[in-house]
């Protein structure tokens, strides 16, 4: 059927309006593209080299006592796009120094490697983690490290080879907290909060020390 003048010019109308919206469509989203390089710019890199908060502290009050949802969700958003990169090294002498002048107490120094002393021997650990440093992380450490030196020292001398238990106990801790830190990474990238490492203590457990 042969289509009239009127018929055709509506086409070649639609014709112009689609490709004007294609156009249209097209430049928007090389604009959104370009906005987001933006944002990508101004986002500082997860270093292992920088101290926590070294890229931002989020203070937040609000609420009330009945209802307390809007500023944890806007805290835990900030917290979860925000990280806190491990601490700066220090030099193995330093540490050990330091558990000297305490009395020889066993130190944990936290940071890219995790030294630990009790005046007289000197470990790092290097497991592998991430460098995600969440706040949080020295707790769920502290946690981990009172079990293990319970027993490191219910086992004796003769489990730990000579070795300090303490120091044991510290090397397990650290290995453990490194290695939940690694999973749970690896699940949520940048916005892994220390929940989600407890999550995976069983696992990294039985990865470092039941198999």
């Amino acid at each position: 059927m042969a289509l009239g003048p009127r018929c055709g010019a509506i086409r070649a109308c639609r014709r112009v309006l689609e490709r004007a919206f294609s156009l249209r469509k097209a430049h928007s989203i090389k604009d959104m593209e370009n906005t987001l390089q933006l944002v990508r710019n101004i986002i500082p890199p997860l270093s292992s080299t920088k101290h926590k908060g070294q890229d931002g502290r989020i203070g937040v009050v609000g609420g009330c006592q009945e209802y307390t949802g809007a500023p944890y969700f806007a805290a835990i958003s900030a917290l979860k796009v925000l990280r806190g990169p491990m601490d700066s090294d220090d030099s193995h002498g330093s540490v050990l120094r330091l558990s000297q002048a305490l009395g020889n107490v066993t130190v944990v120094q936290k940071g890219e490697r995790d030294i630990l002393s009790n005046g007289q021997q000197v470990l790092v650990c290097s497991q592998e983690g991430s460098s995600r440093r969440c706040g949080g992380q020295g707790d769920l450490l502290s946690g981990s490290l009172g079990v293990l030196v319970h027993w490191a020292l219910l086992a004796g001398p003769q489990k730990t080879n000579g070795s300090s238990p303490l120091l044991v106990a510290a090397f397990g801790a650290c290995s453990l907290t490194r290695q939940c830190n690694h999973q749970a990474f690896q699940k949520h990238g940048r916005s892994t909060t220390t929940s989600d490492m407890i999550a995976e203590v069983g696992a990294a457990f039985s990865k470092l020390f039941e198999t």
